[in-house]
C-alpha cells in the first residue's frame, strides 16, 4: 500500500521541513527499481497545497528500508537540509523504533554491540562479535514493552545507524522481526512489510531551535493493534 499525495500522512510541517509517516513498500528516494519514491509524492503534495510553480526543493535527510514503516524527515530548504545532515552526523537526532519479534529475547532489556559487514551483492548485513575487515561497529539498546502469545514488542534506540542494523542485530539474538524473510523469518507478511516501525523522533528544529517531538501511529493490522 504505497503512499500517494491523497493518502500521505503528514506528522509535522513547517517552512523548513516536513515529516511523514512512511507506508510499507514506499522507497524514501529513487533507486534502481524505478518505482516512484516517497520524495516525489511529498513534492507533489507541497506543490499542490501551496500552489508552487516550477520545481519544489526537497532534501532527503535519512532513509528507511523499503519494508519498514514510520517517520521520515525531508528538508524543504537547503539550509535545513545542511543542518539536519550535520545533526545526524553528530547523533543529536534521537530515533526510537518499535519492532515486533517472533522469539522473546532472553533478556527483557539489553544493549547489543556487534560489527556489521554489508554485502552489496545480496543487500544484506552480517553481524560479527569481533571486528572483521570492512565491518562497522553497531550498538543498539532495546527493552521489551509487551509479550503476546507468539510475539514480543521491543522498543529500540539506536546509537549507530548501520545498514539493516536493527534487523540483523535482533536476528542475531534469535529475535527475528515478523515478516523479515531476509533475516530468517519463515513467513512473509502479506503486504511484503516487516514489523519494524520508526515510532518516535526528537530533535532541535534546525532553524527555530525549538524542541520537536513526533510519534508516528503504527500501521493498522491485528498484530500491531494487539501491541497498543
Amino acid at each position: 500500500m504505497h503512499s500517494t499525495k491523497e493518502n500521505l500522512q503528514v506528522l509535522h510541517e513547517d517552512n523548513h521541513l516536513i515529516v511523514v509517516n512512511k507506508r510499507a513498500g514506499d522507497i524514501v528516494q529513487g533507486d534502481k527499481t524505478g518505482d516512484k519514491p516517497l520524495l516525489d509524492v511529498v513534492k507533489e503534495y507541497i506543490k499542490d497545497k501551496y500552489n508552487k510553480p516550477g520545481n519544489v526543493f526537497l532534501g532527503t535527510v535519512h532513509r528507511l528500508d523499503r519494508p519498514t514503516t514510520g517517520i521520515v524527515i525531508y528538508a524543504r530548504t537547503s539550509k535545513a537540509l545542511e543542518r539536519l545532515n550535520k545533526m545526524l552526523r553528530d547523533k543529536t537526532i534521537k530515533k526510537t523504533y518499535w519492532a515486533i519479534v517472533q522469539q522473546q529475547p532472553k533478556k527483557a532489556t539489553d544493549t547489543l554491540t556487534n560489527y556489521l559487514k554489508k554485502n552489496p551483492k545480496n543487500n544484506k548485513s552480517t553481524a560479527f562479535t569481533k571486528e572483521v575487515e570492512g565491518s562497522k561497529k553497531a550498538i543498539l539498546h532495546y527493552k521489551t514493552l509487551k509479550n503476546l502469545d507468539n510475539y514480543s514488542l521491543l522498543e529500540v534506540d539506536l546509537e549507530t545507524g548501520r545498514h539493516h542494523q536493527i534487523r540483523v542485530q535482533l536476528s542475531n539474538i534469535g529475535s527475528i522481526i515478523k515478516g523479515d524473510l531476509k533475516y530468517g523469518a519463515k513467513r512473509s507478511n502479506k503486504d511484503a512489510s516487516i514489523h519494524l516501525h520508526a515510532r518516535k523522533i526528537q530533535f532541535t528544529h534546525p532553524v527555530s531551535k525549538e524542541l520537536i517531538k513526533i510519534t508516528a501511529p503504527t500501521p493498522s493490522d491485528p498484530v500491531w493493534d494487539a501491541c497498543l
